[in-house]
């Protein structure tokens, strides 16, 4: 049997830590509190804990992926009351105030907290292309490392404790303006009667192309934003009033990003906070007239 970890918090991307884990064999021990996240792991070998205690009680190194900093905080009251002594990964976006509560907590057991978010999308975790910005005890990091390099594409220790949550602020905020400048492209691009797969294949193999193009284009090629969600708009709000929050705490302007903040915000007002992200380019597309109401088409209301 290969090496054994706990993974606490099983949605879509703790689902895909545990896929690619299992292939890469090794003894997974999972916690999630929704039974449908469980079916959905489908024939991933794991064997289910009742509670992130359990998990604490059967593993010494723990992987957690949670959807906010209540859930966050309770894991980590909960781990604490196992009274072992266990390293923690955590990988959720959240403040660095907030984890600081969260080290706080499981401490008091001895236990280690370890601040590493994650860079990507869903569908990027399900490929192994994930890079983990680690940052806290080097000696603790340095148990978990071969963990988290069967997991992702490239793996960082940042430095002390809170190092890896700013440097995911910094990534999250250039994914949001690109996601934005991705959705403009192609609004652009129909809107002056080009088919946006042509867009899509002519910019992804140019100087103007990103990552979030590349990952999220696909969609905005269709207008299909609820298919295949890769994260959903609700969880990156979390991570732009993260980033918001930091960058007030350090006097840091930050003009384009505020504006990809509305943008984003004005998607979930008109009703896609559960839609992936990718949904910006139907409300920038909004803006100029274009209307895609069926995944598929491809319309101009007022072509040149």
């Amino acid at each position: 049997m290969g090496e054994k970890v706990g993974i606490i918090g099983l949605g879509i991307m703790g689902s895909a830590y545990a896929r690619n884990l299992g292939k890469a064999g090794c003894e997974i021990v999972g916690c999630e509190i929704d039974d449908e996240k469980v079916r959905a792991l489908g024939d991933v070998q794991l064997s289910r804990a009742g509670s992130p205690a359990d998990v604490a009680s059967r593993v010494d190194r723990i992987i957690t992926s949670l959807p906010n900093a209540a859930a966050f905080l309770e894991v980590m009251g909960e781990i604490a009351e196992a009274g072992r002594t266990v390293v923690v990964a955590d990988t959720c976006t959240l403040t660095v105030a907030e984890k600081e509560i969260g080290k706080g907590l499981i401490e008091k057991s001895g236990s280690i907290l370890l601040d590493c978010p994650v860079g990507g999308t869903g569908a990027q975790a399900a490929r192994g292309d994930l890079v983990i910005f680690g940052s806290g005890d080097a000696a603790a990091f340095a148990r978990i490392r071969p963990v988290f390099e069967k997991m992702a594409r490239v793996v960082h220790h940042l430095g002390p404790f809170g190092a890896g949550s700013t440097m995911k602020f910094i990534h999250n905020l250039l994914v949001a303006i690109h996601n934005c400048s991705a959705g403009e492209a192609f609004a652009l691009g129909i809107k002056a009667g080009i088919d946006p797969q042509v867009v899509y294949d002519v910019i992804s193999s140019s100087a103007g192309t990103s990552r979030m193009f590349e990952v999220r284009g696909p969609m905005m090629v269709t207008g299909d934003y609820d298919t295949n969600i890769s994260s959903t708009l609700e969880t990156i709000l979390k991570d732009i009033a993260c980033i918001s929050q930091h960058a007030r705490d350090v006097a840091c302007p930050t003009p384009l990003f505020s504006l990809a903040g509305d943008i984003h915000r004005a998607a979930a007002a008109q009703g896609f906070a559960m839609s992936d992200p990718a949904v910006v380019c139907k409300v920038i597309g909004r803006l100029a007239g274009i209307d895609r109401d069926e995944p598929g088409t491809q319309h101009a209301a007022h072509p040149r």
